[in-house]
C-alpha cells in the first residue's frame, strides 16, 4: 500500500518514511499483536495502543475490554495530536476503534476498508465515523450506506505480481511435471487442518508433490511426521513453519491449494488463478465461511467444514487432482476475480480524502 501511495503521490522512494516534507506514514495497532513485525517488514516506525474486542464476551470480559478501549482512545487522541495526519487508513479490528474515534473528534478523514466480505462488528463501528469504506467485493455494499463504499479488490504484495510458475518451482526445489499440493492455516498455523494432511500424506506423496506451511506451533509435530516419511516420498514434501517472502512462489508453483477462508484468499488465490479447497476456521463466526462461499458460488474452489477433513480431505483432493479439466475451468474462473490494482484503488482513495482535507 505505501508503495501505491509513494507512486500515485509522485514520490521516488520505494518504502520508508519521508522527513522531508513528503509523504509520511505511521503504522498503529495493537499492545501484544502482530502488527509490529508487519510495520517492521514495511519499513514503517510502529506505535501500540491498548485495545480489546466486545462481541460475544462475558460481561466481565466485555467491560474490562471497554475499558480498554477508553485508554485506547486517549492513547490515540495523543498520537492524532503529535502526528497531525491529513487521513486515516482503518483495516478493522478493534484497535481501530480508538483511532478513529481520535481521528473523528480531531476532524480528520478516514477510510475503511473491509477485507472480508461480510463486516465484523468493529468494521461497522467504523465505518460510522469514516467518510469512505473500500470493500473487496461488490456484494459487501449492501451492507452499508448507498454512496458511501467503492470497490477496490482485495490488495496483494507487490511482490507477487508477475511469478512464473517453472520460475517458482526451481525456486522451491519442487519438480516440474510433478502436480504440487499446497497445504496452509495462515501465520499460526491450522491444528485441524495440519493433522488432516499428516494422516493422508503417504497416497498423496505416491503421486503429487506437497508442499505445506503448518505455522509455528505444529512445526515440530510435522517435522517428526517428515522423518517418518520413506524415501523418495520424504523429498515430494516440502515442509515449513511459515513462508513471507517465498509466499508468492508457493502460490504461483501450486495446481490446487488447501487453506483457510481468511480474506486474502479473496485477492491471493484470483491473482494467481489458484483452485482450492477451503476449510473455514469454525471459531471465527461466520466470516470465512462466507468467505468460502462467494469463491465457491463463483466456481474456483470448494468448500469443506473443519468437522469432516479428516473423512473427506483425501477423497476431494484424489478427485480434484485427478481432473485437469475441472482444475483449468475452476483457475480460469478465479483469474475472473483478480483484481491486480486493487493497492492502487485504495491509494487513491486515500489521497483524494488527504487533498480534501488539505484544501477544507
Amino acid at each position: 500500500m505505501i508503495e501505491s501511495l509513494r507512486r500515485l503521490a509522485g514520490e521516488p522512494s520505494p518504502r520508508g518514511v519521508s522527513g522531508d516534507g513528503g509523504l509520511e506514514a505511521l503504522f498503529v495497532g495493537c499492545v501484544g499483536g502482530l502488527e509490529e513485525g508487519l510495520a517492521q517488514r514495511a519499513g514503517l516506525p510502529f506505535v501500540a495502543i491498548t485495545a480489546g474486542g466486545l462481541h460475544g464476551l462475558a460481561p466481565w470480559a466485555a467491560a474490562r475490554n471497554a475499558a480498554k478501549l477508553a485508554v485506547g482512545t486517549w492513547q490515540a487522541r495523543r498520537i492524532v495530536r503529535r502526528f497531525r495526519p491529513h487521513a486515516v487508513l482503518l483495516t478493522g479490528g478493534y484497535v481501530g476503534v480508538p483511532v478513529a474515534a481520535a481521528a473523528w473528534a480531531s476532524r480528520v478523514p478516514s477510510l475503511v476498508y473491509l477485507p472480508d466480505i461480510e463486516p465484523a462488528l468493529s468494521v461497522r463501528m467504523l465505518a460510522r465515523l469514516a467518510r469512505r469504506i473500500a470493500v473487496t467485493v461488490p456484494a459487501s455494499q449492501a451492507y452499508f450506506p448507498p454512496g458511501k463504499t467503492v470497490v477496490t479488490g482485495y490488495p496483494v504484495r507487490p511482490e507477487f505480481h508477475n511469478i512464473d510458475r517453472e520460475t517458482a518451482r526451481r525456486a522451491l526445489g519442487l519438480e516440474a511435471d510433478l502436480p504440487v499440493l499446497l497445504v496452509f492455516g495462515g501465520s499460526r498455523g491450522a491444528r485441524s487442518l495440519n493433522r488432516a494432511l499428516a494422516s493422508i500424506l503417504e497416497p498423496l506423496l505416491a503421486l503429487y508433490q506437497v508442499v505445506h506451511i503448518s505455522g509455528a506451533l505444529d512445526a515440530e509435530e510435522a517435522k517428526a511426521r517428515r522423518e517418518a516419511l520413506y524415501q523418495p516420498m520424504r523429498g515430494r514434501y516440502h515442509l515449513y513453519d511459515y513462508l513471507h517472502e517465498e509466499m508468492g512462489q508457493a502460490l504461483a508453483a501450486a495446481d490446487l491449494a488447501v487453506s483457510r477462508a481468511g480474506a486474502s484468499t479473496l485477492g491471493e488465490f484470483p491473482l494467481f488463478g489458484l483452485p482450492a479447497i477451503l476449510v473455514p476456521y469454525p471459531y471465527a463466526w461466520r466470516y470465512q465461511r462466507v468467505n468460502a462461499d462467494y469463491l465457491m458460488e463463483r466456481g474456483c474452489a470448494v468448500r469443506l467444514d473443519d468437522e469432516r477433513l479428516a473423512s473427506g480431505l483425501l477423497p476431494l483432493l484424489q478427485e480434484l487432482l485427478a481432473d485437469r479439466q475441472r482444475l483449468a475451468e475452476m483457475s480460469r474462473r478465479a483469474r475472473a476475480l483478480a483484481r491486480p490494482d486493487a493497492a492502487d484503488r485504495i491509494a487513491a482513495e486515500l489521497l483524494s480524502l488527504m487533498k480534501s482535507e488539505r484544501a477544507g
